[in-house]
């Protein structure tokens, strides 16, 4: 496997009237193709600041980061941001529209994952005649129908109650490894990182440095994120970067 994205020493600091804040300090890592990578870490140590670097939206304070040539970027935020005025066939083929690619065979690649992922009965319905959890299917499939090769994804499931975001997350984990894309996850759930995940990349309080990265081999035979927890090593896993995470630390 070749390496489709790569952080050298990233620092990240922002400024304001009242000072320096540093979110993110000397952070190295990288992500392999397909691979799916999540980073767990204490609420406000710079998580999403990372994916913010890695869409483009942020520059990094110094350090550098890499992508590999001609890699399209998908990202899904903790909202799904449907448009209420469009039903969801148009909502799926809006990042289509903006980067005027709205072919007939996008459209096609459209309609097929919307009936492959069990929405083909619902795309001419409204966004709130559809569940959370639909909804965020929804915004998945208008993600990959862009075609990107790395999805970034900033705790997508976080609006959800705890059983639907389990049914959720089970699904869109399985659909990404499906597509075979590579993803890389912010979440600050250790089970969810754990279910989901190739390697699980621990982060320290602000401002984030690597404390761990852990490999995540599940001897179970098919691998989804409900299975997943189902394997002997889970809780190992689980209680291992639970003490990295220092989580009685206010």
């Amino acid at each position: 496997m070749s390496s489709m994205v790569e952080l050298k020493n990233i620092t990240i600091s922002y400024h304001s009237i009242s000072g320096e804040t540093n979110a993110v300090s000397d952070l190295s890592f990288s992500v392999e193709q397909g691979e799916f990578v999540c980073i767990v870490g204490p609420s406000g140590c710079g998580k999403s600041s990372i994916l913010s670097m890695l869409a483009g939206l942020i520059k990094p304070s110094s350090g550098s980061f890499h992508i590999h040539s001609k890699t399209n970027i998908g990202y899904m935020l903790q909202k799904d941001y449907l448009l209420e005025w469009r039903n969801i066939h148009s909502n799926a083929c809006l990042g289509l529209e903006i980067q005027n690619k709205l072919t007939p065979e996008n459209i096609q690649r459209v309609d097929e994952l919307l009936e492959l992922y069990g929405l083909g009965d619902f795309k001419n319905h409204m966004p709130y005649q559809l569940s959370g959890g639909m909804r965020q299917r929804v915004a998945l499939i208008r993600t990959l129908a862009v075609q990107p090769d790395v999805l970034l994804l900033d705790e997508p499931f976080s609006a959800l109650d705890y059983q639907t975001r389990l049914y959720v997350s089970d699904e869109i984990g399985t659909i990404i490894r499906k597509e075979k894309k590579t993803a890389i996850l912010v979440s600050h759930d250790i089970s969810e990182a754990i279910s989901l995940s190739d390697r699980v990349i621990v982060l320290s309080h602000r401002p984030a440095t690597l404390k761990s990265i852990h490999n995540i081999n599940l001897s179970i035979e098919e691998r989804t994120p409900i299975k997943a927890r189902e394997a002997p090593e889970f809780k190992d896993y689980f209680n291992q970067i639970w003490k990295e995470l220092d989580v009685h630390v206010s």
